[in-house]
């Protein structure tokens, strides 16, 4: 007689959760003093297991009656149908109010809040996208986290069965275009600043600015103790873990993680605060002495010790021929010397990005999210031979050089880190003339870059658009080469849509959801779906969500920096359409919409 067989012994194994608390450099911090009502968030290690193990039954001695193997019910040409547009289905996501949560730390207008996200739900928006304030968060005193807040917030958020892509903004809002609040860093970092003025950017007439700690004190332990770059991972280890719930819910997909002023990988060569105006050229921020300093060592190692940091580049509102730098006929740009300098300065932001990276990598190891970065969309002076606003600003991209492939091959090392690029929305027609800008040539410039390099890239409009034109630009630059049909074309046959990996709109207001502006808008989310449904599945498009693995191995500079050569020959081209497939309509529909206008203005 058979004998049943003994059940299996199986070792339980463990599974690494987002509650694992990761220690944080400020636990060994000695406390500062404490404000009142506050307390220092105490560092917890927890871990979540789960047992993969299970008891095997007895074998039965019994011969099975065999029955017909199940088939699944043929799927109906409609069921076929969804699944093939799903390829085109691009998630719309939208950033929430700079002030939802206030300088007082508290949600603004909960109750109002909650209308507002139901309108967004009820348009089949996927999800919002909020500033994790720097200056909010920690503004208490060193070490000192309060989220109270933003939990409020995401539950709320949550509750409305949206997702959230979270910025971790390490800048201050109030000195760029559309700021409408004013939110500093921290008031303790601040005072750092005040006996030593050189943690800020400082351009070359002395010119300060506090809106990001100038990444020449990454490294430089002047804030009780910790570097600049301690600062940044400190916040974000104290995020996951007082966020773990959500994270592990599904709820948070992204964490963009802030690399400088407005949250972008770049120099705040252009601050509004300081008296810039459009189109004007910018300034190089790196005088600091810090960053200074790091650049008479690395001239002196390059064999140049008597070289200095550009005294010709002129003011922030000239135009490039105003300068000895920019000027297209024997500008320094083009020298031994003024190559060297734009390398190093857009070399340091690179690696200043990629440290940051690396960070918000071991902070959030193992939770199902992407990381992401912003690079700015800085179009004017595009045509100019220099490209002086964006060298102003860190990328050192000309004809010839591609400044923003490095970039991109930067954020592939940290699991393919989503590159997130603005101004989706401009037309190169709508700019004026004299500022020689050419956005629609550098969203393409730049989306490219990223998807030679194997990133999924995104997009956000730059500034607030309501009108049909804006949008038909914002889908184009979604699927440049339109949606692939049922019949295989678009694309091309049998290929996979070029197409972002998500949108973001620019910014949730009255004014969106205003009758005619949010039937406009409710179109526009419509056709970013490929006419489909919301899709709350990312699997189901094509976009699945992992559990984020270790960064790989880091590059070297100079490996980085092989990415700005041309592409060879045979790499593809990603040609844009001229218009897209998929539009929300044109003047007929514009006229449409005044008669629509009309009748509620005498209807009420």
């Amino acid at each position: 007689m058979l004998t049943a067989s003994p059940p299996s012994q199986v070792k339980p194994q463990q599974w690494a959760t987002c509650r694992i608390s990761v220690a944080s450099s400020a636990a060994f911090l000695p406390p500062p003093p404490a404000a009142a009502g506050r307390s220092v968030v105490p560092v917890e290690f927890r871990r979540t297991t789960t047992v993969a193990s299970a008891a095997l039954g007895p074998v039965s001695t019994e011969p099975a009656e065999r029955s017909p193997a199940p088939q699944p019910p043929p799927q109906s040409s409609d069921d076929d149908d969804e699944e093939t547009m799903l390829g085109n289905y691009v998630p719309v996501y939208v950033m929430l109010p700079l002030e939802v949560v206030t300088t007082e730390n508290e949600v603004e207008d909960s109750g109002e809040l909650r209308a507002q996200l139901r309108r967004l739900r009820e348009a089949g928006v996927d999800g919002v996208m909020v500033d994790v304030w720097w200056g909010i968060v920690e503004g208490a005193g060193p070490g000192l986290y309060e989220w109270r807040a933003y939990r409020e917030l995401f539950r709320i958020v949550q509750a409305q069965g949206l997702k959230l892509q979270a910025i971790m903004s390490f800048h201050a809002c109030g000195g760029n275009v559309g700021d409408a609040v004013n939110i500093p860093i921290p008031r303790w970092v601040r005072e750092v600043g005040e006996a030593d003025p050189d943690v800020f950017y400082t351009s070359s007439t002395g010119a300060r600015n506090q809106e990001y700690l100038t990444i020449g004190v990454d490294d430089e332990p002047l804030f009780y103790g910790r570097t600049a770059i301690q600062l940044y991972a400190d916040f974000m280890k104290s995020f996951r873990e007082n966020m773990a719930d959500f994270l592990e819910s599904g709820l948070i997909v992204d964490i963009e993680v802030g690399l400088g002023p407005a949250g972008e990988l770049r120099y705040p060569s252009y601050p509004e605060t300081q008296g810039w105006v459009f189109p004007g050229i910018g300034q190089f921020q790196c005088y600091d002495k810090y960053l200074e300093a790091d650049f008479k060592a690395a001239a002196a190692e390059a064999g140049h010790p008597e070289w200095e940091l550009p005294d010709d580049a002129g003011e922030m509102n000239d135009t490039p021929e105003d300068t000895g730098f920019f000027a297209a006929e024997r500008g320094t740009y083009l020298t031994e010397q003024g190559r060297f300098f734009l390398t190093w300065y857009s070399s340091k932001l690179i690696q200043h990005g990629d440290r940051v990276l690396d960070e918000a990598n071991k902070a959030f190891l193992g939770c199902k999210v992407k990381l992401a970065a912003k690079v700015s969309g800085i179009h004017w002076w595009y045509r100019h031979p220099s490209h002086a606003a964006e060298l102003a600003a860190g990328y050192y991209n000309l004809g010839g050089r591609d400044g923003y492939a490095p970039v991109a091959r930067m954020l592939a090392r940290h699991g393919g880190a989503i590159l997130n690029f603005t101004c989706a929305e401009m037309r190169d027609s709508e700019q004026p003339e004299e500022a020689l800008s050419a956005p629609e040539q550098l969203v393409q410039q730049v989306l490219c870059a990223g998807w030679r390099e194997g990133i999924d890239v995104a997009c956000e409009n730059a500034l607030s658009r309501y009108d049909r034109r804006g949008y038909n630009q914002m889908l184009l630059t979604a699927r440049p080469n339109g949606v692939v049909g049922l019949s295989g074309d678009g694309a091309g046959a049998g290929a996979a849509p070029r197409r972002v990996a998500a949108v973001t709109y620019l910014r949730l207001s009255d004014e969106l959801l205003a009758s005619n502006n949010f039937r406009i808008f409710r179109t526009f989310v419509r056709k970013l779906h490929a006419d489909l449904d919301l899709c709350a599945d990312p699997d189901r498009y094509g976009r699945p969500i992992k559990p984020l693995e270790t960064s790989a191995p880091e590059m070297s500079i100079e490996r980085l920096l092989e990415a700005t050569a041309p592409a060879p020959a045979p790499a593809p081209a990603f040609p844009f359409d001229p218009e897209t497939d998929m539009s929300v309509g044109g003047w007929l529909a514009e006229a449409v919409d005044w008669v629509l206008d009309k009748i509620e203005w005498v209807f009420g």
